[in-house]
């Protein structure tokens, strides 16, 4: 009988301890889907702050093309004839149009849009729908001149000084030309929002991933 009894208490203890053991896992559980909310709610904040700011008068976003399979281009590239490019996938296409809603949803309805004269970038800049879309070559990529990069670097910067930015402006460009700006490395898609001084100087501000 006391052996009954002795069992009996162990069990009780058992299935406490485990029920305990639950409760915990649970509210870590709870925690963490918490904390990811959160963080889902902070990041979308974050992002919509940072395409406000283009509205600002002082600031101005540079992307990368949306995403194009491959590296830089074919042998036969020619910058008239499109299909001897590297262009844009249908998941690229979708994502332009995905960022373009971005801005919208951010209360940008029109920009200023600049592209490179690729027609990766020109698809980029016409799906993202907001506004006539501007060729200008000192976008254009130097992947394959890199001893261009200093001088046409320099040159855009120029350019940029000179640019009203009360209305909101987007350069659609290359991966080389950005890093070359700003030294961010940016994914396919990726926007990065710079800050123009009084004096010209150029800060990043933020960085928005694109899907």
């Amino acid at each position: 009988m006391k052996q009954q009894t002795n069992l009996k208490t162990a069990l009780q203890h058992l299935a406490s301890s485990l029920f305990g053991t639950l409760g915990i896992v649970c509210r870590h559980t709870l925690v963490t889907l918490s904390f990811l909310i959160i963080a889902t709610s902070s990041a979308q904040a974050s992002e919509t702050t940072a395409l406000k700011n283009l509205k600002s008068g002082n600031h101005f976003a540079i992307m990368r093309h949306s995403f194009a399979p491959g590296m830089g281009d074919p042998v036969i590239f020619d910058l008239n004839d499109c299909s001897t490019q590297r262009n844009l996938s249908e998941q690229g296409i979708e994502q332009a149009e995905s960022i373009g809603n971005k801005f919208r949803d951010s209360g940008i309805k029109e920009a200023r849009v600049f592209t490179s004269e690729w027609c990766r970038c020109i698809d980029t800049a016409e799906s993202l729908d907001l506004g006539v879309v501007k060729e200008l070559p000192l976008l254009n990529s130097f992947f394959q001149n890199q001893g261009k990069s200093a001088t046409q670097t320099q040159s855009l910067i120029v350019w940029l000084a000179k640019q009203d930015l009360s209305t909101p402006m987007i350069l659609v460009t290359h991966q080389v030309n950005i890093t070359g700006l700003t030294d961010v490395y940016p994914a396919s898609g990726e926007i990065i929002i710079v800050k123009r001084d009084e004096k010209g100087a150029l800060t990043v501000t933020d960085r928005v991933q694109t899907d």
